[in-house]
């Protein structure tokens, strides 16, 4: 069984009295422990199909099935339990919250979670140390690089053991050297057994996954193995 199932998938958003087709018959099946790269033009459909992966949003036909289970038509609530236990995010601009340190950013998704206290920030710490800030643990966003933020990100994105890293242009926002720091991050990761699906622009960045899915108009293209 795949961990990760899309069957006949189509998006389209209604902009006024206009529907606008995004996404078009996809079908894609990625194996847990996969690390898969997703490449395409602007408006290709890259982040739609993310934000379909990642629960954040439904399909208007087809199905997404997580595990062999249908989350196409799952309730909002139902959604959101999958993304906090399931599904680990890193984003292009980092999304850290300022006022937080390093550990309480990494530990928010734990607290929110319900894990205890004591628990919560061991685990923040060991993952800080994991990414390479064992410096920095009480360092506030505004205190670190952009490379240093985007290590805080994928550790947060680690915290409550999700079976799916979706990265939506990890490295866009980070200097050439940062850039390839968080790509070894993520194969390490990878060869560490987790499943990573990113969505980028740069032909290096995919090139580190073991397989890429080109879009264009909404639609698969190319799926090869890297």
């Amino acid at each position: 069984m795949s961990l990760l199932k899309l069957e006949d998938v189509c998006k389209a958003y209604q902009m006024g009295k206009v529907v606008v087709p995004v996404l078009k018959n996809i079908n894609l099946e990625i194996e847990r422990g996969e690390y898969v790269s997703i490449m395409g033009p602007s408006g290709s459909g890259k982040s739609t199909l993310m934000n379909l992966v990642g629960a954040l949003d439904r399909p208007t036909e087809g199905r997404v099935l997580l595990k062999g289970k249908d989350i196409s038509r799952l309730p909002d609530d139902r959604l959101a339990t999958i993304r906090q236990r399931m599904v680990g995010f890193v984003f292009q601009q980092f999304n850290l919250i300022p006022r937080l340190t390093a550990m309480e950013n990494v530990e928010l998704p734990m607290w929110f979670a319900g894990v205890p206290k004591k628990e919560r920030i061991k685990r923040a710490r060991d993952l800080l140390v994991q990414v390479g800030l064992g410096d920095r643990l009480t360092h506030k966003p505004t205190e670190l690089s952009g490379g240093q933020m985007q290590r805080v990100a994928i550790a947060r994105a680690l915290a409550n053991r999700p079976e799916i890293i979706l990265a939506d242009e990890p490295t866009g926002n980070l200097d050439s050297k940062s850039g390839e720091e968080i790509a070894k991050i993520l194969s390490g990761l990878n060869d560490e057994g987790k499943t990573i699906i990113i969505v980028t622009h740069s032909p290096e960045l995919a090139r580190m996954a073991k397989r890429i899915i080109s879009l264009r108009d909404g639609e698969i293209v190319d799926d090869r193995v890297s």
